[in-house]
């Protein structure tokens, strides 16, 4: 009994640096966030007083400055997120299949060229590409020159810096999903490829009915994660665009940023902050639903 006792405690002792760091830097962050959320508190002021709901009405007021800041930025972060999503996902399986279907000595060499841009930062991809993307001395314009194309303005016109910052991060981010997805194929039982074959089944046919439903458990989950990913853009459009041109690309967290630390209203950020995390769960379970269900329509 006392061993029993002894083990159960040893292995809490694993858990606890985690649930340290999980509640000082996650649960306590939330909660005081939330508590922020109904105060009207400036940054540099020492009177926060409380108003309840009121920077949430404020939000949803179609009159006020803030539903106007607070809309601007959501339809610009669901822009990118419909944009780079469907991207990141099919990009990192047809990667993962282009990998997979090279020569043994081959797929390390691959697996590293595809994944080492996702082990830089986002200031370093930011440079780079601000580099390749220059109006007067990029990259880019310098080769379309060669061939007669006038210079584009990447980052300064539409719909040319969504494009921009789009590529960046599918440039950026989809080894990361494409590592996920080899791991995926790895676990595909070659019995049912060998059965597939004999059948006479194609190519095609193998991967719409053996390789897709085997690994819709980890499609759901690179699903899931690239949504919640690419709601929390903020780096790439900031260092490349500034927002710009205009408000076009200035997505929900610069209008949080923006709010709490240009503006001081620090409470309005809060409210605002709240609203996109729970943003992002339902448009996270209503996929995880849809994809669900859809599984089991096919079943």
């Amino acid at each position: 009994m006392q061993e029993t006792r002894f083990s159960k405690f040893t292995s809490s002792l694993f858990v606890l640096p985690y649930l340290i760091v999980f509640v000082a830097f996650l649960l306590i962050p939330l909660i005081f966030g939330a508590y922020i959320s109904f105060h009207d508190w400036d940054l540099l002021g020492s009177d926060h007083r409380f108003v309840g709901l009121g920077n949430y009405l404020k939000i949803f007021d179609p009159s006020t400055y803030f539903h106007s800041v607070f809309m601007t930025g959501l339809w610009n972060t669901l822009t990118f997120v419909v944009l780079s999503v469907p991207i990141l996902v099919i990009g990192g399986l047809l990667l993962a299949l282009l990998v997979e279907h090279l020569p043994e000595k081959l797929k390390g060499i691959f697996r590293t060229i595809f994944f080492i841009s996702y082990s830089i930062s986002v200031s370093v991809i930011a440079v780079l590409w601000l580099w390749l993307l220059d109006t007067n001395s990029g990259l880019f314009n310098h080769l379309l020159s060669k061939i007669g194309v006038d210079p584009i303005q990447w980052l300064t016109s539409m719909p040319y810096a969504w494009i921009s910052i789009v590529v960046a991060t599918v440039w950026w981010t989809v080894g990361f999903n494409m590592i996920i997805f080899i791991n995926a194929l790895n676990e595909v039982p070659n019995e049912l490829y060998e059965a597939g074959s004999i059948d006479g089944a194609t190519p095609w046919q193998k991967f719409w009915r053996i390789t897709l439903p085997s690994i819709r458990p980890i499609m759901i989950f690179t699903i899931v994660t690239s949504t919640i990913a690419s709601f929390n853009i903020y780096g790439q459009p900031y260092l490349m665009t500034r927002g710009g041109p205009g408000t076009s690309t200035k997505v929900l967290l610069m209008e949080i940023v923006d709010q709490a630390f240009v503006q001081r209203q620090l409470g309005m950020a809060s409210a605002m902050a709240i609203l996109m995390a729970l943003i992002m769960i339902v448009v996270s379970i209503v996929q995880f639903w849809l994809i669900r269900n859809k599984e089991g329509n096919e079943a």
